[in-house]
């Protein structure tokens, strides 16, 4: 999966420096806002189509929410703090940790609420996150515990960082990980453009 996301950003990167003509790039921007809604949609129809997941939420009571609301409290610091050393306005930091590792949403978010330059930040800084993610996932399975390995992967512990918590935990865990990223994938369209919009 990193492979094909690093391959299409050479790909994209190539193609608009070399190959691509004019009026294709100039209509870049309803594409994108076309792709975006779409994959926004995909995402809702996923959330639905699971219902599974909403008797699990259900049966586990509000304790299940704990885990992405203390994802969201932590990436909130972290988005302060490196806004703080690379001297950032805080409302724009806030808004590419709030992509919660959704790289696709957060960069093409952040790029039509800012620009092309902040939404690339976005989406390198929510690959990175994925990339760390699953390296640290079976480390802090095995050195603390399975609910803090889900953490790294945010919104990814729904698919792509899912086998990795299902291989280095239990089925409960498992399952916690699928409700958690399904939550935080419902806070990023969300979240993103509040914090952005928060002039600090």
């Amino acid at each position: 999966m990193t492979y094909i996301i690093l391959g299409a950003l050479t790909c994209g990167i190539l193609s608009g420096y070399f190959f691509l003509p004019e009026s294709i790039i100039s209509n870049i921007g309803t594409m994108t806002s076309f792709a975006l809604n779409l994959l926004i949609l995909s995402v809702g129809i996923d959330l639905g189509y699971n219902k599974e997941v909403f008797y699990d939420l259900r049966k586990a009571g509000f304790k299940i929410l704990l885990v992405p609301l203390a994802i969201v409290l932590g990436s909130t610091i972290g988005g302060i703090i490196a806004g703080f050393i690379y001297k950032m306005p805080l409302n724009v930091s806030l808004g590419i940790a709030s992509g919660f590792g959704w790289y696709s949403l957060s960069g093409v978010l952040l790029s039509e609420l800012s620009n092309v330059k902040i939404g690339t930040v976005a989406f390198l800084t929510n690959v990175f996150r994925e990339i760390i993610a699953l390296i640290m996932i079976p480390i802090l399975a095995q050195k603390l515990n399975h609910f803090t390995a889900i953490a790294p992967a945010g919104a990814t512990s729904m698919d792509s960082t899912l086998p990795v918590i299902a291989e280095a935990t239990d089925q409960e865990t498992v399952v916690i990980s699928f409700i958690n990223g399904a939550v935080l994938s419902a806070l990023v369209p969300i979240l993103v453009p509040l914090f952005y919009s928060i002039k600090i």
